[in-house]
């Protein structure tokens, strides 16, 4: 089963947007979705209003938040991120995901499609592309 790291623009994104569709993310049955604290806390930083925040809430009562630091975590060669990106890279190896899905390009650009370590890097849409394939 895989088990998905929701980066903060994915979970802001899912929030945002009324039909977005990365909430398909949500209905996959045999997906575990996982995110931070620190991810969390991105997403409420930039979301405006309550009735949006309040989606936020609901979207995270299906997602397993971790909580604390990761900093112990070894990363993988190839690892290359900005400092402020780092915790999501560390918080998703820390909680055992296989993928990180982010919007992200400017810092995961390199990145998507490869895998850094046992994480798969992907933007949600091509996640669930590779899905329904």
């Amino acid at each position: 089963m895989d088990r998905a790291f929701l980066d903060a623009n994915v979970l802001f994104s899912a929030a945002w947007r009324e039909h977005a569709g990365l909430l398909a993310l949500w209905h996959l049955g045999d997906l575990e979705l996982v995110t931070s604290e620190h991810a969390v806390e991105e997403a409420l930083r930039n979301l405006p209003d309550d009735p949006r925040r309040e989606k936020l809430g609901a979207l995270l009562a299906t997602v397993e938040v971790g909580v604390g630091a990761f900093e112990a975590v070894p990363l993988p060669a190839g690892a290359n991120l900005p400092a402020d990106d780092l915790p999501i890279l560390q918080a998703a190896l820390g909680m055992a995901a296989t993928h990180v899905l982010t919007g992200d390009v400017r810092h995961f650009g390199h990145l998507m499609g490869k895998k850094v370590g046992r994480l798969q890097i992907l933007r949600p849409a091509e996640y669930l592309r590779r899905r329904r394939e």
